[in-house]
């Protein structure tokens, strides 16, 4: 069993590129199931239907969510009836949506969960820690996929090294910037961070210009997404047909060519 993860996807730039890239990597590397962290989909902030919609007509299967999760008012007309997306279960409010999704992949039950980082992260009303077990002891599944949307670094790697013998993949969204510490903890696939699909020229995904008078003056400046050329970053990992233990794991970062700022 073959899955993609896919970092962040920040405003169009970054839905652009997943459409771009994702049938080319789908039929490369012979794709399960994709994944994809759709909390900044919307202007950076957020997800509405309609995008929603196109990410899953572009190919994602399944979209994990995060702190921005409710940035939109949209979300609340749809949520519930959103399928395939999943939001953190130890964020507030906790009584919409679903927090883990569990779909038939090569006649396996895999079971994704979102949760949220507790260091650094607001609205945060349980341990990810705490959650994640009450999620282990409540639902039935033969492989276990995280997303978990957090700052810490200490903190995903700790969780990781906590679940390894029972989640089969670990994997951290939310700084926008991929780690090279792709590996196997015992099984477990896992990566810090996937990254983002946005802007390459870009702090995070926003507009540069923006975010350097935001650091050089007292000047309150408009919440800007940068345009231009895009990168794309995610993670492949491959599970045993047998055991749903990760065997391989490689990172994916796609970057535009003929860049001028790197």
């Amino acid at each position: 069993m073959k899955i993609l993860f896919i970092g962040d996807i920040v405003g169009s730039v970054g839905r652009e590129v997943v459409r771009e890239n994702l049938p080319k990597l789908k039929e490369q590397y012979q794709i399960d199931l994709v994944i994809g962290n759709g909390e900044n989909a919307a202007h950076g902030k957020g997800i509405t239907k309609k995008i929603y919609r196109q990410l899953l007509i572009y190919g994602i299967d399944i979209i994990t969510m995060g702190n921005h999760t409710f940035s939109k008012n949209d979300l609340y007309s749809f949520i519930d009836e959103a399928e395939r997306m999943v939001r953190p279960a130890n964020m507030e409010p906790v009584d919409v949506g679903e927090h883990t999704i569990v779909v038939k992949v090569n006649g396996k039950r895999v079971a994704v969960t979102n949760l949220i980082g507790e260091v650094w992260m607001n609205n945060v009303v349980d341990s990810p820690f705490y959650c994640m077990e009450d999620i282990l002891d409540n639902i039935e599944a033969d492989i276990y996929l995280v997303d978990l949307h957090a700052e810490a670094t200490s903190e995903k790697i700790a969780f990781t090294y906590h679940f390894c013998d029972r989640v089969s993949a670990v994997v951290g969204t939310h700084t926008h910037v991929q780690t090279s510490d792709e590996r196997i903890v015992y099984g477990c696939g896992a990566i810090t961070d996937l990254g983002m699909c946005g802007a390459y020229t870009s702090v995070l995904g926003r507009d540069v210009e923006e975010i350097i008078t935001r650091f050089t003056s007292d000047k309150k400046t408009k919440y800007k997404i940068a345009e231009g050329p895009g990168i794309f970053c995610g993670a492949v990992m491959e599970l045993d047909d047998e055991t749903g233990r990760c065997v391989d794991i490689e990172r994916i970062r796609i970057c535009p060519e003929n860049i001028e700022v790197m």
